[in-house]
């Protein structure tokens, strides 16, 4: 018999947990791909390429698959973007890649590009490949601080120059978002540790977890004690609703209960509401609106405080939330929260309306009850490493090289200004870096 009220786990059946969180969109066989691959039109200056962060030479890995080459397929994609598997399954292809592909403008039906790459880099990975070497060792050191996208795509870079790379994590496990917040049904399988895996195969890179900055390590030691220091910190605070009644049972930071379910031995040994708010309007928000749905929540709605056009989550994920029987609404603001026994019980909201450019409340308000309540309304910079390190708009301020203030310091990834809080642009942002640091211990 399943609970009849309040927050509690186990609303659904093992079986039905493992159906909700099972792989979202199946990998291609090896017939599909190929058949998906002769679609492609190989453009000269592929515009699906310039849409791409990391700049992958798309038409040729497709190419490379529809003439039974997907190892080759794989290598040309870690060239550009060495988490090229994760990447494929969360990357919003339907904004970059595949919404500038020549066939999605001509027929509306473009190259299934991120299933593709999928597939080339789980060929690669299931034939336990390394494609890479490291360079001859230079006797230079480098410290890279968080084992993120952006750490890992770094660290690697560097290794294969032939530095030796120490990552210093903060959490039991590398991978960062990619391990912590993203959505399961993503990325099944252990995949964010298998990719880890893949990447400190290549050797020269010793990551060592349980050390946050600030606390176990020192910026201005590090700097000290390494040639050179990457920072890929991310963010690790949680923005607040400013509100009363923050500290009721039932309400949670997103991104922490995401990371919970993420790290659960057990999914339906996780506590649900039946009546589940989430406020924000972002990837985190949509993640975890859609997991607690599938977990067996009667009623999600996330509240946005304007239009579905200012989301930050791409239309093909605000459709993807609505699909699982998440309502999405707009233009409300939290006013209050409501509590009763020392528990969440309803939201106030404030209707909105935008005027030049400027939010304000209408003078209508509404109540939505709910026994679960999550905020996600984007993360910040918890503070400064060192106050000399120079900040813009509460982030890591970083030139075109990701170099910041500071003569041997870079950074990248969502604690850089500028930021665009993805996967793949973090990975850029290793990349780049890794070339500048490169550059910069060659001169040295």
């Amino acid at each position: 018999m399943r609970p009849v009220s309040g927050i509690t786990p186990g609303r659904l059946s093992p079986e039905e947990t493992a159906h909700n969180f099972s792989d979202i969109e199946p990998a291609f066989a090896r017939n599909d791909a190929r058949v998906a691959s002769e679609r492609c039109l190989f453009c000269y200056d592929a515009p699906c390429v310039v849409a791409c962060p990391t700049s992958i030479d798309i038409p040729l890995f497709i190419r490379q698959i529809a003439t039974g080459n997907p190892q080759g397929a794989a290598k040309t994609i870690f060239d550009s973007n060495i988490l090229g598997g994760m990447c494929a399954r969360v990357c919003p292809t339907e904004t970059l890649c595949e919404q500038a592909c020549v066939r999605e403008l001509a027929e509306g039906k473009p190259i299934e590009i991120g299933r593709l790459q999928r597939y080339a880099t789980d060929v690669l990975l299931d034939a336990g490949t390394q494609p890479y070497s490291r360079k001859a060792a230079t006797g230079k050191r480098v410290a890279v601080i968080g084992a993120g996208p952006a750490g890992l795509s770094c660290a690697h870079a560097l290794s294969r120059e032939g530095h030796e790379v120490t990552i210093f994590e903060a959490r039991p496990k590398s991978g960062g978002l990619n391990e912590y917040g993203i959505a399961a049904y993503k990325t099944t399988n252990n995949f964010a540790q298998r990719e880890v895996d893949f990447i400190l195969e290549l050797g020269g890179i010793t990551v060592k977890n349980g050390m946050a900055l600030g606390k176990d390590v020192k910026l201005d030691q590090l700097r000290q004690d390494f040639d050179a220091v990457f920072i890929g910190a991310g963010l690790a605070a949680v923005n607040g609703l400013n509100l009363a009644g923050e500290d009721l049972q039932g309400v949670a930071d997103a991104v922490d209960w995401i990371a919970s379910l993420r790290q659960a031995s057990d999914m339906t040994q996780l506590p649900v509401g039946r009546r589940v708010v989430v406020i924000g309007g972002g990837m985190t928000a949509i993640d975890a609106a859609s997991q607690v749905k599938r977990l067996g929540a009667e009623e999600v709605t996330i509240v946005y405080r304007r239009g579905p056009e200012q989301m930050n989550a791409s239309r093909y994920e605000q459709e993807l939330a609505q699909t699982d029987g998440v309502l999405i609404r707009h233009w409300l603001s939290p006013k209050r929260l409501i509590g009763e026994a020392g528990r969440i019980t309803g939201v106030e909201f404030d209707y909105m309306e935008e005027k030049a450019g400027k939010l304000s409340p209408t003078g209508e308000t509404l109540i939505l009850p709910c026994d679960q309540l999550f905020k996600a309304i984007g993360q910040k910079l918890v503070a400064p490493p060192v106050e000399a390190l120079a900040l813009e708009a509460g982030r890591i301020r970083v030139d075109d090289a990701r170099h910041t203030s500071l003569n041997n310091v870079w950074a990248g990834g969502d604690c850089i200004a500028g930021g665009r809080d993805l996967t793949v642009s973090a990975v850029e942002d290793g990349k780049v870096a890794a070339r500048s640091i490169h550059a910069y211990l060659s001169n040295a």
